[in-house]
């Protein structure tokens, strides 16, 4: 039953987006006058209406051949930017050239997005807010899951643009201006090409394929500055050994040459100067590490509050100072992942590019980030916990930090009363100025108090 509704609901949305594509407003409202007449007007001997489905019906065949009969030859060449914002606006160029000896003229563009359609396996996996409040007909028929995943899956919407008059042979631009919507890879497959038939009721188009992508960051909110209470911790290698490079550490100075000293660390110029051995002389660094640690542990495959944690974890990265400290972004998807940026290492950028595209994770427990944040706990100053709930089992993993002795800032998301959770902060009670709980709609103002 549930692959039928499936495949109905596929060839539905299809033939719906045929139709707003083939036909123009007066076209489509031509079509439903013509189904409305053919259903009133079956008794001919009862009714005259059946004129008004006599005189449409031919009129819109009509306007449709009249459509068939478009012919171009264009080429598409599309400025994007690399980034875009999620709540913000994005603006970019569209160059398009007129291959014909023609001028052509009242012509119409579209963006042709990827397929919003769902899978077969997120239709069955996947629960709408609050779907079990719904009454049994809509749980079982499951169109308003469809409706919500088709809205959710829906990364931007652009309406139809005009196309100025294009001479012979020449170029014209088109300036696009939309909002994006979701975070992560806006794909678009190409562009479609209309043009009205002289009737007005139908539109000819021509669509050209041009396949880009964009990376759609996080939405991003402002925060204080955060002091986290720690020191510098020694990393042996220096730099390059903490992100596994090398063993280069931090040049010291030159000295003469010491028995055992290893040849790599001759200083060949000192040499070929002094007719000595010159060795190169290094020195272990102290400096400060911090872990921002999203959980992303839920059975849902969308959520509110993830998206907030997400939005959060960004305006983050984009806060702290990185210069003359490392931060590690820790979070568990398909497995661990541990990413680290500052001190000469991947910029913010990076980091930004990863949490634009992390997902949830609903086969793993809290366990397995424990495990992880652990093996690095004698190397960080302190860490940054964005967390979805404040249960027993969070409750427990920052115990276990605090116990270690690592400086924490806990961040919970709710979409409850924040002062619910702020009356049972758990581990964290001799250290409530570190930690704060902020509610979905309100994160700005709850992240002020940081």
């Amino acid at each position: 039953m549930k692959h039928f509704l499936y495949k109905s609901y596929r060839a539905f949305y299809s033939s719906s987006c045929r139709r707003k594509r083939r036909f123009t407003s007066a076209g489509s409202l031509i079509l439903i006058t013509i189904f409305i007449t053919a259903i009133l007007g079956i008794d001919t001997g009862q009714s005259l209406i059946y004129q008004i489905f006599s005189f449409l019906l031919p009129l819109l065949i009509f306007a449709m051949i009249l459509s068939l009969s478009f012919r171009i030859q264009l080429t598409i060449d599309r400025k994007l930017p690399r980034f875009a914002t999620v709540g913000e606006q994005l603006t970019y160029d569209i160059h398009i050239r007129n291959l014909t000896g023609r001028k052509q003229k009242g012509l119409f563009c579209y963006e042709n997005p990827e397929d919003p359609r769902p899978s077969f396996q997120t239709f069955l996996q996947a629960r709408e807010p609050d779907e079990e409040k719904r009454n049994i007909w809509d749980r079982k028929v499951l169109f308003h899951r469809w409706m919500w995943l088709i809205e959710k899956n829906t990364r931007v919407r652009i309406k139809e643009f005009p196309i100025p008059e294009l001479l012979p042979n020449a170029e014209g631009k088109v300036s696009v201006k939309t909002i994006p919507r979701q975070r992560g890879y806006l794909r678009l497959t190409g562009i479609t090409i209309t043009r009205p038939e002289p009737l007005g009721l139908c539109k000819s188009f021509h669509i050209l394929p041009n396949r880009q992508k964009i990376l759609v960051l996080p939405k991003r909110y402002k925060i204080p500055e955060i002091l986290l209470e720690g020191t510098r911790k020694y990393h042996s290698g220096g730099i390059s050994m903490a992100s596994s490079v090398g063993d280069s550490n931090e040049f010291l100075s030159l000295r003469q040459y010491r028995p055992g000293d290893p040849m790599k660390q001759i200083h060949w110029k000192s040499w070929a100067k002094t007719n000595q051995l010159i060795i190169r002389e290094y020195q272990d660094e102290f400096f400060i590490r911090h872990a921002l640690i999203l959980d992303t542990f839920q059975k849902k495959l969308y959520s509110d509050v993830f998206e907030e944690a997400v939005s959060i974890a960004a305006s983050m990265v984009c806060t702290l100072q990185t210069r003359e400290s490392l931060l590690d972004l820790m979070f568990v998807n398909t497995k661990a992942y541990c990413f680290s940026s500052g001190r000469g290492m991947a910029g913010t950028g990076k980091l930004m590019e990863i949490l634009s595209c992390v997902q949830t994770c609903s086969d793993k427990t809290i366990e397995s980030l424990q495990s992880m944040v652990l093996q690095s706990a004698a190397l960080l100053s302190g860490c940054i916990c964005i967390l979805l709930y404040w249960d027993q089992e969070r409750k427990n993993f920052i115990q276990t930090l605090l116990s270690h002795g690592l400086p924490l800032v806990v961040i919970i998301v709710t979409k409850e009363d924040p002062g619910i959770i702020r009356k049972d902060p758990g581990p964290m009670k001799n250290m409530l100025r570190q930690f704060h709980a902020v509610q979905v709609g309100n994160i700005e103002n709850g992240l002020a108090l940081l």
